[in-house]
């Protein structure tokens, strides 16, 4: 694995300098990042605008769709890229493939996102162009019906269609009891989530400090949310925030998904000792299904008042859970388990891998991103442990630090990591059911992260 992340860096390294960076600076208003958050919650009415706030908003509202403009033209454009940049990106394609085959990392999207790579990669045969619509005489006339890849991405990646998709699938396959029965273990989904932040403040540090790397605060909170090792959320994220790093993004969301096994285990063993982690908790209490379906509600209701730009990502989630839960709708139940999410996940997967053309995928930030994910991740990983030790200091009942781990968003992956290093301190220590708590808290902390930052930038 130390190998090919060393090739890949090599390869980044060496094709980035043929390609020019660009130099911005921009900072963060904490009064005005505030204030606008403020605004997107059901208490905005408190904050009224004054007539400069909504010119600068127009203004802000304007910008965002020229940004929009040049980067639609410039998808658009036919690329005359050289032929030795399309082979590293079909390499780079074809070691997912192989990573997810040989290794068994994340098969079911990297494959997808592969083999998305290397279609859009092929030269002239322009699979991930995208559709091109004019509006004539106020009438939608299509010019180009773009490539394959092109319209998939266009209808479910640019629309947001997919990641929500997704959360409606996993909604439909998680359970919410071992969450409800330990409330207390919210805390530790959402003490993981310090590696989301903590990446913001390192995507901008980079930005400031290494000349040939360029951040947007955007930019920032889209590469932080690989922090909570949620693809679909670091998606959605992306594709509202920056559109043109979702490739990269997506790539290392799932790339350190898969790694799960592989990353959190050392981190665990380090923070702990050897008699912390043989921590045997109690069994967890029954939870009514009257519990399971009022959850789903209230969490909804909470969060569209609270932080309405999460609400999408959170209300597919719980509207998964409920029909799961409810009892009365099996058949749809069924079907956003399987077959819907297994369809979504195809279509994904390919979307995603179309954005890996190799003008955007070649560059130092690419690299950043890279190593900004894999900081977050251990970050969050950190967090989640921390915290759990932290709290056996005032807890009569004592929890096992491991547990802490899954606090990121990797559903059921972490809190099974969790689960075997446990059993390796103690055989007879069975801390799956536990560790789902934060888990499943983690899923909704991210989304809510991911809010939060959608309602302080602006999404257009």
């Amino acid at each position: 694995m130390k190998k090919i992340f060393l090739v890949f860096a090599l390869i980044f390294m060496t094709a980035s300098i043929l390609f020019p960076q660009n130099n911005s600076t921009e900072k963060l208003d904490m009064k005005e990042a505030v204030i606008s958050l403020l605004r997107n919650t059901a208490f905005g009415g408190f904050f009224p605008k004054s007539e400069e706030d909504k010119a600068e908003e127009r203004a802000k509202l304007e910008k965002s769709i020229q940004e929009k403009y040049e980067i639609k033209l410039h998808d658009i454009q036919i690329k005359s890229v050289p032929l030795w940049q399309n082979i590293i990106m079909i390499c780079v394609g074809l070691v997912l493939v192989y990573l997810a085959i040989a290794k068994g990392f994340e098969p079911l999207l990297l494959i997808p996102i592969g083999m998305g790579g290397i279609l859009a990669n092929i030269p002239v045969a322009n699979i991930a162009a995208i559709p091109v619509v004019q509006v004539i005489n106020n009438i939608p006339v299509t010019i180009s019906a773009g490539g394959f890849l092109g319209q998939v991405y266009t209808f479910g990646i640019e629309a947001g269609l997919f990641p929500l998709f997704i959360f409606m699938g996993v909604g439909a396959m998680t359970d919410f009891g071992p969450l409800i029965a330990n409330p207390k273990t919210a805390l530790l989904g959402a003490a993981a989530q310090i590696g989301i932040f903590g990446t913001l403040l390192g995507a901008m540090l980079l930005s400031a400090y290494v000349p040939v790397i360029t951040f947007t605060l955007r930019d920032a909170a889209s590469i932080g949310i690989i922090g909570g090792a949620d693809g679909p959320t670091a998606i959605f994220t992306a594709s509202k925030l920056s559109p043109s790093l979702l490739g990269a993004i997506a790539v290392a969301a799932y790339s350190y998904m898969a790694l799960v096994p592989i990353i959190q285990p050392p981190i665990m063993k380090l923070l702990t000792t050897e008699e912390e982690r043989k921590i045997v908790m109690k069994q967890l209490r029954p939870v009514s299904k009257r519990e399971k379906v009022i959850f789903p509600l209230t969490v909804i209701i909470l969060i569209a008042l609270l932080l309405p730009d999460a609400a999408p990502l959170i209300g597919a989630l719980m509207f998964g859970n409920l029909i799961r839960e409810s009892g009365v709708t099996e058949r749809l139940s069924k079907t956003a388990q399987n077959e819907f999410i297994n369809i979504v996940t195809i279509l994904l997967g390919l979307s995603v891998g179309s954005k890996l053309a190799a003008e955007k995928f070649l560059r130092f930030e690419t690299i950043g991103i890279l190593v900004l994910g894999l900081v977050a991740f251990s970050m969050g990983t950190a967090g989640g442990v921390l915290l759990a030790k932290l709290m056996n200091l005032f807890s009569k009942d004592k929890i096992n630090p491991l547990i802490g781990s899954a606090g990121v968003s990797a559903v059921p992956m972490a809190a099974r990591v969790a689960n075997k290093v446990g059993q390796e301190a103690n055989p007879q220590n069975f801390l799956l059911m536990h560790a789902m708590g934060p888990n499943v808290a983690g899923v909704i902390g991210t989304a809510v992260a991911a809010g939060t930052f959608m309602a302080i930038f602006g999404v257009f």
